[in-house]
């Protein structure tokens, strides 16, 4: 009598991750082009630069002057052209960007990375924060808000102090990279306010965040100092 041939067994299939939602990946897939336009477009702009044979520290000192053209449309707005005077200057800060992207990629293109040029630049981001706070400062003290002034006072002075012990710090611990509230955070905290026209409690931010990043760093370095003990020299800045 014959037999029916065994069944055939059927392979369990592995779980199938779930689909993501179609929103998502469109988003994704312009972004990342988004992104690739504008490096395309970055490296285009440094080819051409490189070609000129331009100095990549006038690149850096034109992005010193943008932020004082950014500046000088913060301090000249008033009560009834503030809204339009702050969009104004959160796009051309914005355009100021280009010039910090710039000026290290025409570096690298022409080969002329130098100290100096690093020194040079990190010089000329103080004075380019410097003018914007300087801006806003102006812009309060014309519309006579005191407590704003010394509010915008202590956040440009809190901005340089974020800088300064990071630098004064891997002086003596070679790197001191803690803490959040860094020059691109500010700008596009800066930003935000002046094309929103929310400048006030961005400043609330930039002054708690900084103060807490400069605790940081400090903090950091006297642990690391603990662990290693370095004799100062003599005549060294305090």
């Amino acid at each position: 009598m014959a037999t029916a041939p065994p069944a055939t067994a059927i392979k369990s299939q592995p779980p199938q991750p779930p689909a993501k939602p179609t929103s998502k990946l469109h988003w994704r897939s312009w972004t990342s082009a988004f992104g690739r336009a504008c490096g395309v477009l970055l490296k285009t702009i440094v080819r051409w630069l490189a070609l000129s044979r331009i100095n990549p520290n006038v690149l850096t000192f034109m992005g010193l002057v943008v932020n004082t053209w950014a500046a000088i449309l913060f301090g000249s707005a008033n009560f009834s052209n503030q809204k339009r005077m702050f969009i104004y200057a959160g796009l051309v800060i914005i355009f100021s960007g280009f010039f910090d992207l710039a000026d290290g990629e025409v570096a690298r293109a022409t080969n002329r990375v130098t100290r100096f040029g690093a020194f040079f630049d990190s010089v000329v981001d103080r004075y380019s924060d410097a003018s914007q706070f300087l801006g806003l400062l102006v812009f309060y003290a014309r519309g006579d808000r005191f407590f704003y002034v010394v509010l915008t006072a202590f956040v440009m002075i809190s901005a340089i102090m974020v800088s300064y012990t990071r630098a004064r710090a891997e002086s003596l611990i070679g790197s001191c990279r803690v803490g959040f509230m860094e020059r691109p955070e500010r700008l596009v905290l800066v930003i935000l306010g002046a094309l929103f026209n929310r400048m006030a409690p961005v400043l609330w931010i930039i002054a708690v965040l900084s103060t807490i990043t400069v605790i940081h760093r400090m903090r950091y370095t006297w642990t690391r100092t603990q662990d290693a003990p370095t004799v100062t020299k003599a005549g060294q800045a305090a």
